[in-house]
């Protein structure tokens, strides 16, 4: 193997060519996470993530599934919350702004047996994570290094190198590409199909001072019955700081925007509607503001004879779903699973690309497909209230990814029962859809 390089940037006059077992594109959630679990299996592992300004990200919230992964990372739940870097979470709450309340969380009964669930999942500041994430990545032996990816090297649809901006080659057997929803850089490369999931959506996010104490995540939403809905979240990341953030269409801030709005008189005119609000606003000035634009997408094959892609450069989930730390971490897991298991044949075999890249399909479709009918759109929201809305996404949302960690399915049999099951909800959420939608029309036509 080349020369190591432990977070240090190369001299741009010295290029090489560095062989490995594995090359990781990409150093974010899912580009380390890779990297710990095939070090662990005793691979050798570069991991090439830019040096550029570390930007934050969405994905604070972490869903009931979340631990157990991170258990696995060696980050168990009592560790990053006595490490002041992530705080509990036991519950949801929605509110809307005229004072209704709704709350989201395990049955009990789950904690007993024969099901043995967590009750609790965790709240978590990414800053620190991401900094524990490094640690063990540097210490477990993974070659980090600080270069931009500009270009592969393939023989047809398998990759034997790729190249950087300074023009240091990677040679290795295997690789995942961990590069981002931003970057998609195998995607792209082979002209991957995707799949898109409503319209564009920007977020827009700060951080503020905890004035209380919080075990729940809290969603404030102020629906207009004809509108797409917009949404704020209120995230306690640490015992310090909560995450106060805004989401809607990239057409409705665009057409803010034109109206002379600054991204700050947006985000806080938008806040300025619930009472909530009013004293952080008031005793705090709004702090530097981070944004973000994205589509909740999912691209199809995405595994390759020697590669197989991860993260949001896989699927994009929408954050209302608290999924997406979750997916990153589960692709990342399966992901090196099958090279760990896979490494001396040197190619995956096509079922386990199938059975990988449908599971990725299968999930991306569930949940975005759900929360656009159920929630976003108007039409089941404005018939069943925003409150039974959440509860029809918000119960098979959660025993979907019970099930899943569960059933931990792999092979073509669990992977197409798992499937059928999700296929069996998403139907079921389109039906609700439709017929919402006709009533609704119907009311109207009446009117």
């Amino acid at each position: 193997m080349g020369t190591r390089v432990a977070n240090t940037e190369r001299d741009s006059q010295q290029a090489a060519s560095t062989n490995c077992d594995v090359t990781i594109i990409g150093g974010g959630l899912a580009g380390k996470a890779a990297a710990l679990h095939l070090a662990k299996a005793g691979l050798q592992v570069v991991c090439i993530e830019p040096g550029e300004l570390r930007r934050q990200v969405v994905g604070e919230s972490l869903d009931w599934s979340a631990p157990a992964l991170l258990d696995d990372l060696e980050l168990p739940m009592e560790h990053l919350v006595g490490e002041r870097s992530a705080t509990w979470k036991k519950h949801v709450t929605l509110k809307t702004r005229d004072g209704c309340a709704e709350h989201y969380e395990p049955t009990p009964w789950l904690a007993g047996p024969p099901f043995h669930i967590e009750l609790r999942t965790l709240h978590v500041d990414r800053t620190r994570l991401d900094d524990e994430l490094v640690k063990k990545t540097i210490a477990s032996g993974v070659n980090m290094v600080t270069e931009k990816v500009a270009s592969v090297e393939r023989d047809g649809q398998k990759l034997t190198a790729v190249r950087t901006e300074r023009g240091n080659r990677f040679c290795s057997p295997w690789f995942i590409d961990a590069s981002g929803f931003g970057t998609s850089l195998l995607a792209r490369e082979f002209d991957l199909p995707a799949i898109s999931f409503g319209p564009a959506k920007v977020a827009m996010w700060t951080y503020f001072p905890a004035t209380e104490a919080s075990e729940g995540t809290t969603l404030h939403m102020d629906p207009a019955e004809s509108e797409y809905l917009e949404w704020i979240w209120e995230i306690p990341i640490n015992p310090e700081w909560i995450s106060v953030g805004y989401v809607a269409t990239g057409a409705a801030i665009k057409m803010k925007r034109e109206s002379g709005l600054t991204v700050d008189d947006i985000f806080r005119q938008q806040l300025e509607k619930f009472p909530r609000f009013a004293a952080l606003l008031q005793n705090n000035a709004v702090g530097e503001m981070n944004v973000t634009s994205y589509r909740c997408r999912v691209n199809d094959r995405v595994a390759g004879p020697n590669w197989l892609i991860v993260g949001e450069a896989a699927s994009m989930v929408d954050p209302i779903t608290a999924n997406g730390v979750t997916a990153a971490l589960r692709h990342a897991a399966e992901a090196s699973e099958l090279i760990a298991k896979y490494r001396d044949r040197g190619r995956l075999p096509w079922r386990a690309r199938f059975c990988y890249n449908a599971r990725i399909m299968q999930l991306a479709k569930f949940f975005n497909g759900g929360i656009e009918r159920i929630v976003y759109e108007p039409p089941v929201r404005n018939r069943l209230g925003m409150g039974r809305s959440g509860t029809v996404y918000t119960s098979p949302a959660w025993s979907m990814n019970v099930v899943y960690a569960r059933l931990q399915p792999k092979g073509m049999v669990s992977t197409f029962l798992f499937g059928l099951s999700l296929a069996v909800f998403r139907f079921g959420s389109w039906l609700t859809y439709v017929i919402c939608k006709r009533r609704s029309n119907v009311v109207a036509a009446a009117h």
